[in-house]
């Protein structure tokens, strides 16, 4: 299965950004969807509109606080070097395509940034989530869940949306099972939890 991904090519050359679109759509294993822009003045408001996964831009085109916004909106940054660049510019970027690399070595990095990226929000996904699959393995309810970490119960129910969509884990029995494979409880825990909800 391919991975699907939206990417904005950002370069003033046309040749150079209707050729990095071409190789872009034509790598096997992606599934791309590109859209292009020549001018820097438009690119935040493309950015916004589109929602890209991947920005591949030539560095001359924006400036060091516009790549400083792109990397807090969670977007991963490719240079698209075809001159020299500011040092201080590149270093915002998490991988840099040469004008003379290969198909090979274009597809090469689109799958490392991704991989970096998933890691990334596989960390996030843990850090977040982590307290309310042991709210649930404990059998807390959404409202008891949502008061012990000071927000909303209808916060909780869509992290548990994501949770089951993430892990496509459906039950609290799943859950209690991949809480104790990951250590995130102790057997006992769960041992007491049944232990004092078949008590009541």
């Amino acid at each position: 299965m391919s991975t699907f991904l939206k990417i904005v090519v950002a370069e003033p050359s046309l040749l150079l950004r209707s050729g990095m679109s071409y190789v872009l759509r034509r790598l096997t294993s992606f599934d791309v969807q590109v859209v292009e822009t020549g001018e820097p003045e438009l690119l935040e408001k493309l950015i916004d509109e589109e929602s890209p996964d991947i920005v591949i831009i030539n560095p001359s085109l924006a400036d060091e606080e516009m790549l400083r916004r792109m990397q807090q909106q969670s977007l991963r940054l490719i240079a698209l070097q075809s001159a020299l660049a500011d040092a201080r510019l590149m270093q915002h970027f998490d991988a840099v395509v040469s004008i003379y690399d290969t198909a090979e070595q274009i597809k090469e990095k689109l799958r490392s940034v991704c991989r970096s990226r998933s890691e990334e929000i596989f960390q996030e996904f843990n850090t977040g989530m982590e307290e309310i699959i042991v709210g649930v393995v404990k059998g807390l309810t959404n409202k008891q869940i949502a008061e012990y970490l000071f927000i909303s119960t209808h916060t909780v129910i869509t992290h548990r949306r994501n949770i089951a969509a993430k892990l496509q884990i459906h039950s609290p029995a799943g859950l209690t099972i991949y809480a104790i494979v990951n250590k995130l409880v102790e057997l006992n825990d769960v041992k007491n939890t049944i232990y004092n909800s078949e008590g009541q």
